[in-house]
């Protein structure tokens, strides 16, 4: 939550700046999604007899490490924004400007202008929590479907699964990183609608293959490629457009509100994805679908309101 405030921090960032350093972000998910199943597959065919650190465990503190050395860092090296620098920014509220960011400025610490939201900027706040619920609820399905999933269908040991899901994070990589020069270009709905297209087709391709069942290594690849790239992809436009359309001072709120959609969205695809042979994968798979589906219909209704500066 807080990498992706600072990259729409107005104080700091310029509004076409914003979503390019939210692909870098992506760019960094590409990277954990490779290389953490790679070490989590690695540590378990390594195996440890330790009943504290072994095969399973071993990933999770080797990551505390990670972690306690990036707080090391975070305190010797990073500098945050001195607290009586405030920006203070006018916008219209009327309808037929409702996406227009104007001229931003640093004051002093003051009363900040009262702002009330029209009905317009609230649904395109629904909606864009609405794809980042989606977005992490369907990456955090397919990371816990796939060893479940792999074990019963093709005999995948924990490895194997780990191989296959970060294959899938390398195969995304490239094009994630051409993602942060063709979102200064396109825009956010048009890079928006790219994201969740690739993602949706990727769904009913994996439908289709289990209902036919013709589901094979490379079929299943392409279609894990497609939904990790897709929606990725997706998962750079929340934050950022909606710091474009709303005032500097709601910046705190709209990165908690759509973070706190993100984590909705990884929980619950978690549990969805390992229960997913349990249930069944055609109905694992339709309820994706479905959440893509009402992302569109709010997509298609919002359009206008989804206008945003590039870059």
């Amino acid at each position: 939550m807080y990498c992706k405030r600072y990259c729409s921090d107005p104080r700091i960032v310029g509004i076409r700046r914003r979503t390019t350093l939210a692909a870098f972000l992506v760019v960094g998910q590409g990277l954990g999604t490779s290389g953490g199943p790679i070490l989590g597959g690695l540590l378990y065919k390594i195996g440890l007899k330790n009943p504290i650190f072994n095969g399973f465990t071993s990933p999770g503190w080797i990551m505390a490490g990670i972690w306690c050395i990036m707080w090391i860092c975070v305190t010797l090296w990073f500098e945050d924004i001195p607290k009586n620098q405030l920006l203070l920014s006018s916008q219209t509220t009327s309808q037929s400007t409702v996406n227009e960011s104007v001229e931003e400025k640093i004051v002093k610490p003051g009363p900040d202008p009262s702002f009330i939201l029209c009905s317009t900027q609230k649904g395109v706040i629904i909606c864009m929590c609405w794809w980042a619920m989606t977005a992490f609820f369907i990456l955090g399905a397919w990371e816990a479907n796939i060893p479940v999933f792999g074990a019963a269908q093709f005999h995948w040991s924990p490895l194997d699964a780990g191989y296959f899901i970060a294959l899938g994070g390398a195969g995304a990589f490239p094009f994630l990183v051409m993602n942060m020069f063709a979102v200064r270009r396109f825009g956010d709905r048009n890079a928006l609608a790219f994201g969740f297209g690739l993602g949706l087709s990727a769904l009913c391709i994996f439908l289709a293959l289990l209902k036919t069942g013709k589901l094979n290594y490379g079929s299943m690849f392409v279609c894990w490629w497609a939904v990790a790239l897709g929606f990725n992809v997706v998962t750079t436009i929340p934050i950022s457009l909606l710091s474009k359309q709303l005032p500097s001072s709601w910046n705190n709120r709209i990165s908690l509100t759509v973070q706190c959609s993100m984590y909705a969205g990884r929980v619950m695809g978690a549990i969805w994805g390992g229960s997913g042979v349990r249930v069944g994968m055609l109905v694992y798979d339709g309820i994706q679908i479905t959440l893509v589906g009402v992302g569109i219909i709010l997509y298609i209704a919002l359009w206008h309101g989804l206008e945003a500066k590039r870059g």
